[in-house]
């Protein structure tokens, strides 16, 4: 199944609206963090003032059941300038029970970040080489020949510049698979299925954001450790972090385990205006290591705040995620954004911060913020149309809120 790639901004899949007051509180500095030293004179903090409350507070209020963009929202705003915690609308549209902080939600291709984390200790560990073709660790994954793909080298996985095609999944539209929610899928099927179409351009020729370059980085996370990759993310990144309540469910599973948000997506109804249909419960096994993961904001603050100060990737290694390659993008021809396992985004300011978005359909993720770590954002979003082409009003709210300087 092919994913939309789309900008934090202008152009992101985030946030959403609703009824009923927000519930904001400023919280204590949490432990100082490491922040990587600059390479060169020690550069000012790129945010100095505390977040602004009252913009984001503005910003979520309204979230809940009665509008037509979102059911909840939890935001988390921290780094060295200052914190605020803040969250609004309902956990259920069916019992009114009130957003909580620590809820659990899916995460979507917030995923895709740690699983280049985990590939990038790899690489530090000297167990796979990122210049080195994936066909050397995975001998017949991709067929050569005249039309087969030349050597697709780890790094052009990493940073979407492999020329694979994606996988077509049940459809694109919501009832297409909103019907096939439960399907269990094997990623090596997804593979296979996309590879026999043959490559899409040529290897580190352009980027075009898939979730299929990630599917195989799963697999090869699997042949380089000798476990599963749900095993591999616990052991190197989860239990490191004390993550508790971040998984990667069972192949088999459609339930998120512990107290969660419900997801919803609005549907058109026959006779005009929408309903609600919770997709809470869903396989997200086609997603795996590009798009399963469960967290809550409070795991993925803490996980952000550790990569971005080289606590989870070796600094040298580091740099791939922080690093776009110099091509253009597949599908708008504009200059590439995706680096390995984030994005680069680029503030109306002109201030440049990185981080990662994700989608599922009912839930909509970002984590990121300044690379100094002055500054940092995390944000679950129960959108009612987590997938729309149209930029989430909240979304843009919020991010302004948060990045204001």
């Amino acid at each position: 199944m092919k994913v939309r790639t789309r900008t934090l901004v202008t152009g992101a899949l985030v946030l959403g609206i609703a009824a009923g007051p927000a519930v904001a509180h400023a919280a204590p500095m949490s432990a100082a963090v490491t922040v990587p030293a600059p390479t060169g004179a020690m550069a000012p903090p790129l945010y100095t003032a505390a977040p602004d409350a009252a913009a984001l507070s503005r910003a979520i209020a309204g979230v809940g059941p009665d509008d037509k963009d979102a059911t909840a929202a939890l935001v988390r705003v921290g780094g060295t300038s200052g914190r605020w915690v803040g969250s609004s609308g309902v956990a259920d549209v069916r019992t009114g029970r009130k957003a909580f902080d620590d809820a659990r939600f899916r995460a979507g291709s917030v995923t895709k970040t740690f699983t280049a984390a985990v590939v990038l200790q790899l690489a530090a560990e000297g167990k796979v080489d990122l210049d080195k073709p994936v066909q050397q660790y995975l001998p017949g994954l991709l067929p050569s020949g005249p039309k087969g793909f030349e050597p697709v080298s780890v790094r052009q996985l990493l940073n979407h510049t492999s020329g694979i095609r994606p996988a077509d999944g049940p459809g694109d539209s919501f009832e297409e698979q909103y019907a096939h929610r439960f399907d269990v899928v094997d990623p090596h099927a997804l593979i296979a299925e996309a590879v026999a179409k043959g490559p899409e351009f040529r290897p580190g020729e352009k980027q075009h954001y898939l979730n299929i370059d990630y599917t195989v980085l799963g697999v090869l996370i699997e042949k380089l450790t000798g476990t599963t990759y749900e095993q591999a993310l616990s052991e190197r990144i989860l239990r490191p972090l004390g993550l508790r309540h971040t998984s990667v469910p069972a192949r088999g599973e459609n339930r998120m385990a512990g107290p969660h948000h419900h997801g919803y997506q609005a549907v058109e109804k026959p006779g005009g205006g929408s309903t609600l249909v919770d997709v809470t419960d869903w396989n997200s096994s086609s997603n795996w290591a590009a798009g399963d993961l469960i967290s809550t904001t409070a795991d993925l603050e803490k996980f952000t705040q550790a990569l971005f100060a080289g606590r989870v990737v070796p600094k040298a290694q580091l740099e791939e995620m922080f690093t776009v390659p110099a091509v253009k993008d597949f599908e708008s021809g504009e200059d590439a954004v995706q680096t390995a396992g984030m994005k680069r985004f680029v503030l109306p300011d002109g201030t440049a911060v990185y981080g990662k978005t994700g989608s599922r359909y009912g839930y909509s993720t970002v984590i990121g913020g300044a690379r100094d770590l002055s500054r940092t954002l995390v944000y679950s979003v129960n959108s009612t149309d987590a997938k729309g082409q149209d930029m989430n009003k909240v979304a843009y709210g919020i991010v302004m809120a948060a990045f204001t300087r």
